[in-house]
């Protein structure tokens, strides 16, 4: 098969595909592989006649015109799997950063604004005995209760669906409501997909039946926050401080943000690390020689 790509990745997690046409012309292309920050809109599908694949790199499918695909019958593929562990791993290192102010103390040290080194001076938060407040815990959040659980953290999770009892019970998880898990959470992470029906599920009022001491930290879409609500909370002391990897506008990420001292911020590489990025190459090699073969059930299928 001819096969196109939008982005340079790894060559090395390519490797099962020798014998096709790599870096084939777009128009000439069957199958495309696209990652998750480059759009595919519906002129970019029209304009490749033979496309009867989109491989997407990454779990998220946003970027693509679903609607146009399913127009032509152009089969979509993500790779699901190989973002869980880096995902949930950030989550949790940008969750210790935030409580243990790491980030702030690297810059308080490096300019020489930091408080002298004394025992009632530069305190922080623990993470043990404190609750994490899970919103959709599936298998990134799951990833991510497994770490706090072996932190000593309470697990309350909340999802559109309640989980079968023995996965709660591996994380010895308790299923809440949405306005619970704010006001009971001393850290509440987010870990869903992006739909339209969650835009700023997290909003001024969200914010405000939080606690004055808990954390937001957000690995999952920058809009499911409403960044100027988390602005105004975080300068307010509505909450305690956020921890970001993703963000409403980006690649823009606001200035008020930046001049923050109470947020951690990631130039969204949760997936970011080169064991991820090989996996998810070798995961596009998988949906692509299944396709070849017609086994849709050995394909990660979005459409």
């Amino acid at each position: 098969m001819r096969i196109a790509f939008t982005t340079e990745l790894p060559k090395e997690g390519f490797r099962r595909l020798e014998g096709h046409t790599l870096y084939a012309k777009p128009n000439e292309a069957e199958v495309l592989v696209s990652t998750f920050d480059f759009r595919v809109p519906r002129e970019m599908i029209e304009a490749m006649p033979n496309l009867r694949l989109i491989a997407n790199f990454g779990a998220g499918f946003n970027n693509i015109d679903l609607d146009a695909c399913r127009e032509r019958g152009i089969r979509v593929t993500n790779t699901p799997q190989p973002v869980i562990e880096p995902t949930a791993e950030l989550a949790f290192a940008l969750m210790i950063d935030i409580a243990r102010r790491v980030s702030e103390f690297d810059r308080s040290i490096r300019n020489g604004t930091g408080q002298p080194m004394a025992v009632m001076n530069n305190l922080s938060h623990s993470l043990y005995g404190k609750t994490l407040g899970i919103i959709g815990m599936g298998r990134i959040g799951q990833s991510l209760a497994r770490r706090a659980m072996a932190s000593g953290m309470k697990i309350i999770y909340h999802n559109r669906h309640r989980l079968p009892e023995n996965i709660e019970q591996l994380y010895n998880a308790q299923y809440v409501d949405f306005q619970s898990l704010l006001q009971d959470s001393n850290y509440v992470s987010l870990n869903l997909p992006y739909t339209p029906e969650v835009h700023h599920i997290i909003g001024k009022p969200e914010l405000g039946m939080m606690k004055r001491t808990a954390f937001l930290i957000n690995t999952a879409r920058g809009a499911h926050v409403h960044e100027a609500a988390l602005i105004e909370a975080l300068k307010n002391g509505i909450i305690a401080g956020a921890a970001l990897d993703v963000y409403e506008f980006e690649p823009s990420i606001s200035s008020e943000l930046l001049a923050l001292p109470n947020v951690v911020l990631s130039p969204h590489t949760g997936t970011g690390t080169w064991e991820g990025r090989i996996a998810m190459c070798e995961n596009v090699c998988d949906n692509i020689l299944a396709f070849e073969k017609g086994d849709i059930n050995k394909m990660n299928i979005v459409l």
